[in-house]
């Protein structure tokens, strides 16, 4: 009891903060080195091994890669061997009308600025690393700039609007389909190495809207470096289409790329979204003025690069197919809502064991008066997040 009286009685700051700047300082120090220790190194069997378990899992969850209905016979054939194949677009469109059976999507950002706006959701399954949606409608642009603009992965590099891609390479082409599979090094912060990617890509015309499928695809041949690193799990496609003028005025004249995005790049998922989440909307920012080059380039006749000429080459479909999935939405897909969240698991825990629990360690511990204090104010605060909640 003495040592709860000695808690209770309410210490002056200035006599905590001694013993606060002696406790925290080692202990940032060690979460710090940890970190960056832990970034830096990483067995490359553990890698491997736990990187192929979570491409397997995910896949199988996800249902991307599983049984669908075929497009046509012609389409089953002539998608054999490819990295890319119609059950990846049928896994697009799903996602686009919000029918992949996945967890509600979460708001997460909304701005708007002159010549475009954005919106992005995130949402979190089970299994597999945080997924984010997001709805950038630019004015006055057509959809075939735009879905070139995305696939022209020399002019990404040239403009700078993609500051992140370091090196790109075209390891595979099919003149009939328009699949490729391409080779990305991107940059990533200093306390990690960068990321190599194997992506399989292709385009799927419906009615004049675009539906562009990127993933990771595995390449055993290719061979394995420590840098930069391969990131196995890859997801990134868009459905790019004509939508009304944000003006009002019933023109046609505006363009919704709906992304879909998730990737396991190698980190802590709670540290990759704090990243996503900080950095979201400076990458937005840097995308417009690059469209609007690349219009220019367009209007200004400069040669159109390889990559340009591949995202030409699309496979199309008839907007029919996509009704037994359920109609095509051609509304923005701002008229997403979400549920409410969950609520926290402490706000399930009587007030009175967490208080109760903290005065049977505190008195039990005799670590000195900085300990104890710690000790009932986090379960103070618990207390009081469970209350409000």
């Amino acid at each position: 009891m003495d040592a709860l009286m000695e808690i209770l009685s309410k210490p002056t700051m200035a006599d905590l903060l001694p013993e606060l700047a002696a406790l925290a300082a080692p202990i940032c120090l060690a979460v710090l080195v940890g970190l960056l220790a832990g970034w830096a190194w990483r067995p490359r069997w553990a890698l491997d091994a736990v990187s192929a378990a979570k491409v397997a899992s995910f896949a199988r969850d996800a249902g991307v890669d599983g049984a669908a209905e075929e497009l046509t016979a012609e389409a089953a054939a002539e998608s054999d061997g490819l990295a890319v194949t119609a059950e990846d677009f049928e896994h697009l469109c799903q996602l686009v009308q919000v029918r992949d059976g996945g967890p509600e999507w979460q708001p997460m950002m909304e701005k708007s600025m002159a010549g475009y706006s954005y919106r992005a959701w995130k949402r979190e399954p089970e299994k597999g690393p945080p997924e984010y949606r997001s709805s950038t409608t630019f004015d006055a642009a057509a959809p075939d700039v735009v879905r070139s603009f995305f696939w022209d992965d020399k002019f990404r590099l040239k403009n700078r609007w993609d500051d992140m891609l370091l090196q790109h390479d075209t390891l595979e082409e099919c003149e009939k389909t328009g699949t490729m599979v391409v080779r990305w090094v991107r940059k990533f912060p200093f306390f990690c190495s960068d990321r190599e990617y194997i992506i399989g890509r292709r385009i799927w015309e419906v009615d004049g809207a675009y539906y562009c499928v990127t993933k990771g695809v595995p390449r055993p041949s290719l061979p394995r470096h420590n840098k930069p690193r391969r990131v196995d799990l890859y997801y990134s496609s868009w459905c790019i289409r004509a939508v009304e003028s944000r003006r009002g005025d019933g023109q046609m004249t505006a363009c919704e790329v709906l992304l879909f995005h998730h990737e396991d790049m190698g980190i802590p998922w709670e540290i990759a979204k704090l990243g996503v989440k900080q950095g979201m909307w400076g990458c937005v920012k840097k995308i417009e003025p690059g469209l609007r080059a690349y219009q220019a380039a367009r209007t200004n006749e400069e040669p159109a690069s390889r990559y340009a000429i591949m995202a030409g080459i699309n496979t199309k479909v008839n907007s029919s197919y996509l009704k037994p999935m359920g109609e095509t939405s051609t509304s923005s897909s701002n008229e997403i809502e979400a549920d409410k969240k969950p609520k926290p698991w402490c706000g399930n825990v009587p007030k009175f064991l967490l208080v109760g629990g903290a005065v049977a360690v505190a008195c039990s511990l005799d670590k000195g008066l900085l300990t104890k204090a710690i000790i009932f104010g986090v379960a103070r605060r618990f207390g009081k997040l469970g209350k409000r909640l």
